[in-house]
């Protein structure tokens, strides 16, 4: 059961909200939160949730003034993301901090729900974001992500099969094996 009903696939939104105004108080603080969430409306549910945690503030005597899509500036290039982290176990309350390598944030965030729920059987309502930062190859610290920090990382290609250039070259049966094999 996570947070909307939706399978990963979550965004990243920016919701900004603030107390209605009243006679004794007509311009109220306004407060902006980043949120990840599967839409909107989900963004909107989690915005009023910590809210009304942190602030003397719910849904009936607030309003929310924009709610925005954060996208990814450059998803073409590999970054390293930071993600501090609260989640609620069957024991307690624990804080953590994870690395993933991801294109996007929002990719790095699907990774972290998706570990989260593996290894330590979080649920995403039980897991809130601090906060997210992207660390540069030099910064990393966990094992799992400083293996491939390396840059003339390669992977092998171990079982490669020849493709005929067209297909009158192709033939259903051959009398000898493919050689999958190269240096």
């Amino acid at each position: 059961d996570d947070i909307g009903g939706m399978g990963g696939g979550f965004k990243l939104y920016q919701v900004i909200g603030r107390k209605a105004p009243t006679p004794l108080d007509p311009e109220p603080e306004v407060y902006r939160m980043k949120l990840f969430a599967p839409n909107p409306v989900v963004a909107r549910s989690r915005f009023w949730y910590f809210m009304h945690q942190y602030r003397k503030m719910k849904k009936t005597t607030g309003q929310i003034l924009d709610v925005n899509e954060l996208r990814e500036k450059n998803p073409n290039i590999v970054k390293n993301y930071a993600i501090w982290l609260r989640y609620n176990s069957r024991s307690g309350t624990h804080n953590m901090y994870r690395e993933y390598r991801d294109l996007k944030l929002t990719g790095a965030v699907d990774q972290l729900y998706s570990e989260m729920a593996g290894r330590h059987r979080a649920r995403p309502r039980s897991i809130q974001i601090i906060r997210t930062a992207t660390v540069a190859d030099a910064d990393v610290k966990r094992p799992a992500t400083l293996q491939f920090v390396d840059k003339d990382l390669k992977f092998p290609l171990p079982h490669r099969l020849p493709r005929a250039s067209s297909k009158k070259l192709r033939s259903t049966f051959l009398a000898a094996r493919p050689s999958t094999h190269r240096n």
